[in-house]
């Protein structure tokens, strides 16, 4: 329990350290940096939802033969939709272009540009919740060691997101203590929705590969949807690409080693 305990937090760890920069960064986060921090994101979601989800789902289906792909294509295709109804159902708003999307609403900015981060941990707080159910469970092929490389993954990846979450609040004339605060609680949502996974694992085990595939789907959603074209957007540069990169290698790495 105390592990699993451990494994949920460390991602909303993660967001809490990079919601700090703002005590520690004078002046708004540039273009370049941005990028990096985005492309480095994206680079971590993508392996995680190779190596630590749609691979353990093809494998725990193995039972089914030619037909083994059957629960990760169609848990896949589910996060996919699932996250698309939110993105046209909750109001948002993006700070890198201050495009509003989702339905409209009274809501203010700050609330909009906080749900926007909030819809990008619920996929990672699912992933990460899957996981340590499996974990409890005792009968599938996912370990502790594996279950941690996610964990850490994922708040190493939500570090720059932190970040890029406090600094424009405070740019908009929000005091650093504030910031600092919605910044972090933009990452309870990870916590929370993985506790909620684990509590119901017992009727989750069952279809766990389906799960699994459902949080990658989800997680390759908000890269391809939202991630990519912020780290694309403006001037022309390689920063981007060469972060996502660095993210993506890592994450591997820490999933193979660990896993």
């Amino acid at each position: 329990m105390i592990n699993i305990l451990i494994g949920i937090s460390i991602p909303f760890l993660g967001t809490a350290l990079g919601a700090a920069c703002v005590f520690l960064l004078r002046e708004q986060i540039g273009w370049k940096t941005q990028r990096i921090f985005t492309g480095f994101a994206a680079g971590v979601m993508v392996a995680a939802s190779v190596w630590s989800l749609l691979i353990p789902a093809l494998e725990q289906s193995q039972k089914l033969g030619k037909l083994s792909f059957l629960p990760a294509a169609v848990g896949f295709s589910i996060g996919i939709a699932f996250l698309l109804l939110l993105d046209h159902v909750i109001p948002h708003i993006h700070a890198a272009t201050n495009e509003e999307e989702g339905m409209p609403s009274g809501l203010g900015d700050t609330i909009k540009l906080l749900l926007a981060v909030t819809l990008h941990n619920i996929p990672e707080g699912i992933a990460v919740g899957v996981v340590f159910a499996g974990l409890s469970a005792r009968n599938t092929q996912i370990s502790l060691s594996g279950a941690i490389a996610l964990s850490v993954g994922i708040a190493i990846q939500n570090f720059p997101e932190g970040a890029i979450i406090s600094m424009p609040l405070q740019a908009r004339g929000i005091g650093k203590g504030k910031a600092f605060l919605y910044g972090m609680l933009s990452g309870i949502v990870e916590p929370a929705a993985a506790a909620v996974t684990i509590l119901l694992a017992g009727i989750m085990i069952p279809v766990l590969p389906y799960l699994l595939s459902f949080a990658a789907g989800a997680m390759i959603y908000v890269v391809v949807e939202e991630l990519i074209p912020e780290m694309a957007q403006g001037r022309h540069s390689d920063w981007g690409v060469i972060a996502f990169s660095a993210g993506f290698v890592l994450m591997m790495i820490l999933d193979v080693a660990l896993g």
